[in-house]
Order: structure tokens, then C-alpha cells, then sequence
């Protein structure tokens, strides 16, 4: 279970850091934004779901 943890967390900080350079390469337009623009925009909603995982998964934060 922690290494999910580990890889969830890790996938937003994959998404929006190392990924950049080779999304930057890509000039399409998608939903009016600039490709590089959408990739950031839609990181945003990927870190809410991992997050949101996480979250869900972890045993501490129980009332119990």
C-alpha cells in the first residue's frame, strides 16, 4: 500500500514537471487553450484524483 501511495504522489509531480519539455513540442490547439496550456490545466484535475486516492486508501485519516 505505500508504494501506491508513493506512486500516486508521484504521478502529478511526473505530470507537470517532467513531462514539460516533451509536451512543449506538440502545437495543436484543444478546446481553444495551447497544447502545453491544456497539459498544465489538466494536471490540475490528475493531482485531484491521485490526491483524492490517496486520501481515500490512507488508514490514518479514519475516525476510528
Amino acid at each position: 500500500m505505500k508504494a501506491l501511495k508513493f506512486v500516486l504522489t508521484l504521478i502529478p509531480f511526473v505530470w507537470t514537471i517532467a513531462a514539460i519539455p516533451f509536451v512543449n513540442t506538440v502545437k495543436p490547439i484543444v478546446l481553444g487553450l495551447p497544447f502545453l496550456a491544456f497539459w498544465l490545466v489538466a494536471g490540475i484535475f490528475v493531482a485531484f484524483v491521485c490526491l483524492s486516492i490517496v486520501y481515500k486508501i490512507d488508514t490514518k485519516n479514519s475516525n476510528g
